[in-house]
């Protein structure tokens, strides 16, 4: 965990309970660095852009969070430099209901794990809706021309801290892309064996 991360995680409620169970003074320690906003480095940038799927949690005016889902093709989601991260944005039940808690607060929190490694990377940052009318370099920057979708909008994120969480209780889980790449041997030797015993049978019927 950075320290700017557990600056905002970590509020006088939370300390009161780190305090209860023993965790205040380690946690002490990491939150005493700059508070500056934290940098997405190679690693970070790869795990973001090798995910095809993620949970965005925004605040609505009523104070209640609201989390979704959002998904596409490996890499729909793009790191632009070391603070900023954008994905397009398209066309849904129409609810808007994260693009109007934007208006209220642009505080959001994403969730990106990668299932197969047991990985997962949590990002505090700030959102902007950005409409596709208003920057046609952006929105070329970012869509992927092969999705299906139609873009409504850019969602543009200002990275202020991330943190690397642990790997427990997270269930592998495959997608099915990742499922056929590694029965792909598997396949390839049993089609090797139906073709050597496909001849070994009509060997044998010409024998007879």
């Amino acid at each position: 965990m950075t320290s700017r991360y557990a600056q905002i995680a970590f509020t006088t409620e939370t300390k009161r309970h780190q305090q209860a169970h023993g965790s205040a003074r380690s946690y002490e320690r990491m939150a005493a660095g700059a508070e500056g906003a934290d940098q997405l480095g190679p690693d970070e940038a790869w795990f973001i852009q090798e995910r095809d799927s993620f949970y965005l949690a925004s605040a609505s005016a009523t104070g209640w969070p609201y989390v979704q889902h959002r998904g596409g093709p490996k890499g729909f989601v793009k790191v632009l430099d070391e603070h900023h991260i954008a994905f397009a944005d398209y066309r849904g039940n129409k609810q808007y209901i994260t693009t109007g808690n934007l208006d209220h607060d642009s505080r959001v929190s994403l969730f990106l794990v990668d299932y197969p490694h047991r990985a997962r990377l949590k990002v505090f940052g700030r959102a902007r809706a950005v409409d596709v009318t208003t920057d046609e370099a952006l929105v070329e920057a970012v869509r992927d021309k092969d999705y299906p979708g139609v873009p409504e909008r850019v969602m543009v994120i200002e990275v202020e801290a991330f943190d690397w969480n642990c790997s427990q209780h997270i269930t592998p889980r495959f997608t099915k892309e990742e499922i056929e790449t590694a029965v792909e041997p598997l396949t390839t030797r049993l089609q090797e064996l139906e073709r050597e015993n496909a001849r070994l049978k009509a060997e044998l019927a010409s024998a007879r």
